[in-house]
């Protein structure tokens, strides 16, 4: 496991945006600090390379244009710092996406094995965009969402989830965000629904190594948690600051995420009611 550099400044205090190099900044956090954390890194897509009725990705002072190898590397090294900085037992979420460099594909779990982290759970997000006019294959309009887990005492089942946030399944439908200066947002609804399942209401520490314009960070103070950010852009952390003082205006947006986390009746309560014949196996 890696350790904590030592000489290096620790980031002091939470509820705030630590500006720097991620990876740079991870090394210097104590171990076992964080409860969960939500992100989406740059993608390495190539910054110059433009499809059909998409603009450019660019990031302000990063750079998504790595050599493939490299990128995997790095992305190796920050996940397994995350690692060590989270707790036993919890849980981070890594949104990222399947690509193609010159008709091979690239898949996310290429370097998710490579990483210490156990895999719980592999998750679909359909962004509910329009498609590209062209294509060489079946129009991508999906994105992954990898629920990486550290287990404790070598239990890589972990707890089971409550009802009312497992039902809403592996298939996530909601699409990303528009009003947004950073060039690819992920909606409030996302990080809201992963910190709300994990969590559930209780307070924890929440990270997002690749802040961007806060939105992990804006439903984990609405939700009332505390997080830790890092961003290199001092543009985007601008942004997320203003977005933090002002939250309570995305609170409807959060509300309507939170109102998905319901269930009637759950298994065990249907069971106490005699809607489940034993013999049939089945609900009556």
């Amino acid at each position: 496991m890696a350790q904590k550099e030592k000489g290096e400044k620790m980031v002091s205090g939470i509820n705030k945006i630590y500006e720097g190099d991620t990876l740079t900044i991870l090394k210097t956090i104590d171990n076992d600090l964080v409860d969960m954390g939500v992100t989406s890194p740059p993608y390495n897509k190539g910054e110059r390379h433009k499809g059909w009725l998409v603009k450019n990705v660019k990031y302000d002072f990063a750079t998504d244009r790595l050599p493939e190898e490299e990128y995997q590397k790095q992305q190796i090294a920050v996940l397994n710092e995350i690692y060590r900085i989270t707790k036993a037992g919890g849980s981070f979420f890594y949104n990222h996406k399947i690509r193609w460099e010159r008709g091979k594909m690239l898949h996310p779990m290429e370097w998710l094995m490579k990483t210490e982290w156990n895999i719980r759970q592999e998750i679909i997000w359909d962004r509910m965009i329009a498609a590209n006019i062209r294509g060489w294959r079946f129009w991508q309009v999906d994105e992954r969402i990898y629920w990486l887990t550290k287990p404790k005492n070598g239990d890589k089942i972990g707890e089971e989830l409550k009802s009312k946030h497992a039902l809403l399944t592996s298939v996530w439908r909601f699409p990303p965000e528009r009003k947004n200066g950073h060039p690819a947002p992920f909606p409030l609804a996302l990080p809201t629904r992963a910190i709300y399942s994990i969590l559930d209401g209780k307070n924890g520490l929440v990270l997002d190594p690749y802040a961007g314009s806060g939105t992990t960070l804006v439903a984990a103070k609405l939700l009332g948690a505390n997080y830790i950010g890092i961003e290199i852009s001092k543009d985007y952390i601008k942004d997320a600051k203003a977005r933090l003082v002002s939250c309570e205006k995305e609170r409807p947006k959060l509300q309507g995420e939170l109102d998905k986390h319901m269930v009637r009746e759950t298994f065990e309560e249907k069971k106490a009611n005699g809607k489940w014949n034993k013999k049939e196996r089945a609900f009556v």
